[in-house]
């Protein structure tokens, strides 16, 4: 009977825990009250696509060569704070917007956070924004809309940069995100997780390698953290990860006739790096570079190699790279006809 009791009240204080959670949290993260705590708030800018809002930064004078950056799964703008000024330096105008559900963009019940949704809506940006063709740069998840807003628009996409990008449904293996797709666990837990910094914490010290955890800062965990306390967030991070697809990427790769740069880590946890020599083999007119010591963000642990990098894929009508002659990068270009 004791026991009884004690499972009782322990049921009880969690029920209770639970409930205090999902009825205080906010229902949403207003940009403007937060704006004094956002790298480059000053370069943001919204505009309305299909009814949502949708936050961007942009840097550089638009004449110059566009290069469109997207981020990945539970991300923002944040993670090119480093590369995008330094990218405007190499001569490029950037534009870093936030997929819909994420950073400051709204984020409604009604869309599906699908990868064909967020293409769609990217495609749509770039309309609204003037861009005809840019070279598109996806990390992670954004390695996955940027590959499929290809597939679907090539006439809009110069060249193609995928860094550590999503190609398959692997991931939707992780346990969490298997537990996410339980009707009623996913919306509890969620909350939790995606709200907790020792959970934000621990992902970090998986996502990027040893040699770069310095740069697992309060103030790194905050702003991820900042625009992920909502209601509204904890709802599009649940729905993102139970409409992930990302099968047609893996089976359609071979279609992608743009010069693409492939950048990967050599220690990346979270998409290991077969996916990357997967897509070298079936992307015909591809680069692949590995960076030692380096995990599932590039542009964050190496980011005067990275815009050194895209630039140089960029500026060469081609894509090629010089060899490298460093120990820290290895790149693999196999010799092709369109070479010359």
């Amino acid at each position: 009977m004791k026991k009884k009791h004690i499972a009782l009240g322990v049921g009880g204080a969690l029920g209770a825990a639970v409930a205090w959670k999902l009825l205080t949290r906010a229902d949403t993260v207003d940009f403007h009250a937060n704006s004094d705590l956002i790298a480059h708030s000053e370069h943001s800018h919204f505009v309305d696509i299909d009814g949502i809002s949708i936050h961007y930064q942009e840097f550089g004078d638009s004449s110059d060569p566009t290069l469109v950056l997207v981020h990945g799964f539970t991300a923002s703008t944040y993670v090119w704070k480093t590369v995008a000024p330094m990218l405007v330096e190499s001569g490029f105008h950037v534009v870093a917007p936030d997929l819909a559900g994420f950073g400051f963009s709204d984020k409604p019940s009604w869309f599906d956070y699908s990868i064909a949704s967020h293409s769609r809506i990217l495609n749509r940006f770039m309309n609204r924004l003037g861009i005809g063709r840019a070279t598109l740069v996806g990390n992670s998840y954004g390695g996955a809309v940027c590959t499929w807003f290809t597939l679907d628009n090539p006439e809009r996409v110069a060249k193609l940069v995928l860094v550590d990008a999503v190609c398959n449904n692997d991931p939707k293996n992780h346990p969490v995100l298997k537990l996410a797709e339980v009707p009623g666990v996913g919306e509890v837990i969620t909350p939790f997780l995606v709200d907790s910094r020792t959970f934000l914490r621990f992902r970090m010290q998986n996502t990027i390698d040893p040699a770069n955890h310095h740069l697992i800062t309060r103030e790194r965990i905050d702003s991820i953290r900042r625009p992920l306390k909502a209601a509204d967030a904890h709802r599009s991070v649940l729905l993102t990860s139970r409409n992930w697809d990302a099968s047609r990427i893996v089976e359609d790769a071979h279609l992608i006739e743009q010069p693409t740069l492939l950048i990967w880590g050599d220690n990346d946890l979270v998409i290991p790096i077969s996916n990357g020599e997967k897509l070298y083999d079936t992307i015909l007119n591809s680069r692949f570079v590995v960076l030692k010591n380096c995990g599932h963000v590039p542009q964050e642990e190496k980011p005067e190699l990275f815009t050194d990098l895209v630039t140089e894929f960029c500026r060469d009508p081609k894509g090629r790279l010089a060899e490298s002659t460093s120990e820290d990068v290895r790149i693999e270009q196999i010799p092709r006809r369109s070479d010359g």
